[in-house]
């Protein structure tokens, strides 16, 4: 069994005293990519916010390595987590000054300029994420894929154990949603990062993840979690989604595989 990165124990969540989650529960093991799925407005990005430090629980715990992150100087967390949200602006910013700045969390009381440890780091995960011939370039004038892939390097160069990425394939085409989740998966593979990634898409999520947590935006707590194969199923995605759905296998990966059901909807034409 492996290390447990990250634990969740009780957590409940929102803002100015309105609940938006309760009594959420989960784990994330050393290497393991755990995505959190559910529909619109179902606090996903809150938990990932919470998870973050952006927001301070309501209540229950957030677990790194067995300490409570509350616990944990902000400093100190920045070196074992980062996070990636959606919408990264960085204005009059080049890209290697954008990615730089995952470095500060190492920077020395008084020290005001990188080291040349700084500027190798910020190259190897440039040319990690296929985006060190962008380092020149102002970081709001590349796409968006690129950007996803630059504001990744950034939280790489920050050496974490546990990467948040809120949505990251987000309005990308189905090329750039490919490379950013074989990067997601390189990383598992060969740098031993654990990933915790919010995800709407059902199908991405069933082949790129280790476990899913369905999150139920009615009882706003965890409706199923387990590996793909026991929460992809029609009558939960079904409860959840609120919509009728056709299961099928991955032709390859034998993974479950969600596809909608077209229904056609009657006019009549004598109304009105």
């Amino acid at each position: 069994m492996s290390e447990t990165i990250l634990e969740l124990n009780g957590l409940c969540i929102g803002y100015n005293r309105a609940k938006i989650l309760n009594n959420i529960n989960f784990n994330a093991g050393r290497a393991e990519i755990v995505s959190i799925l559910g529909p619109n407005g179902s606090g996903k990005t809150t938990l990932l916010k919470t998870i973050a430090g952006a927001i301070d629980p309501m209540g229950g715990k957030i677990l790194l390595q067995d300490r409570n992150t509350q616990d944990i100087p902000l400093k100190d967390l920045s070196r074992k987590m980062a996070v990636v949200m959606q919408f990264e602006q960085a204005a009059h910013m080049t890209v290697e000054e954008y990615v730089m700045m995952g470095r500060l969390p190492f920077f020395k009381s008084f020290q005001f300029f990188e080291t040349q440890k700084d500027r190798d780091m910020v190259d190897k995960y440039l040319e990690l994420t296929d985006t060190l011939g962008l380092k020149d370039l102002p970081f709001n004038q590349i796409s968006g894929g690129e950007r996803q892939l630059v504001s990744i390097a950034r939280a790489l160069v920050q050496e974490p154990m546990l990467l948040l990425l809120d949505e990251p394939t987000s309005h990308l085409d189905i090329g750039h949603q490919k490379q950013i989740l074989d990067l997601i998966h390189t990383l598992k593979e060969h740098l031993n990062i654990s990933v915790v990634i919010v995800l709407h898409d059902l199908n991405l999520a069933s082949e790129y993840s280790d476990t899913l947590v369905m999150i139920d935006a009615e009882s706003r707590t965890v409706f199923a979690q387990g590996t793909s194969e026991k929460v992809m199923t029609k009558e939960i995605i079904q409860q959840v989604y609120h919509t009728d759905v056709l299961m099928m296998k991955h032709p390859i990966t034998d993974r479950p595989a969600v596809f909608l059901s077209r229904q056609k909807k009657r006019i009549d034409k004598n109304q009105g």
